[in-house]
């Protein structure tokens, strides 16, 4: 599950994860939907980005750490988390990385192989093609 509330960062997020990962990415632009999709569906990692429209990131994160595992009968605590930050938000980031489900944080703009190293044993990887052979 992603949320972010710029279209052009949930869209490159989104396609980044699609073209190396076997996964499928649920987006949302505010915090509302995201939590309801979180109560929805199971996932196996949550990326949130800390300033969003309605609430930030990290209320969000504690919202669904508490809710998840009442949702969905068998989980024990909510996925993993990694977090968008802005240079203006490291405080609050600093904060939240206390917790053990969170797995790092992508800075603004959003870094194809930051996303990669930090989402690599979260989510399975696409076998490469094999090579052209005419």
């Amino acid at each position: 599950m992603l949320a972010e509330e710029s279209l052009p960062y949930r869209r490159v997020i989104r396609e980044a994860l699609a073209c190396f990962c076997h996964c499928e990415v649920d987006e949302s632009s505010a915090a509302e939907r995201a939590f309801e999709m979180s109560l929805a569906r199971p996932y196996q990692l949550m990326i949130l980005a800390l300033p969003l429209p309605d609430m930030s990131g990290g209320l969000l994160d504690r919202f669904i750490a508490r809710a998840y595992p009442l949702a969905h009968r068998g989980s024990h605590t909510a996925p993993p988390v990694i977090f968008i930050v802005r240079s203006t938000d490291a405080h609050a980031y600093e904060e939240l990385k206390r917790s053990a489900r969170v797995r790092g944080c992508l800075t603004y703009p959003p870094r194809l192989d930051v996303l990669l190293t930090l989402t690599a044993g979260l989510l399975p990887k696409k076998s490469p093609l094999p090579p052209y052979v005419p």
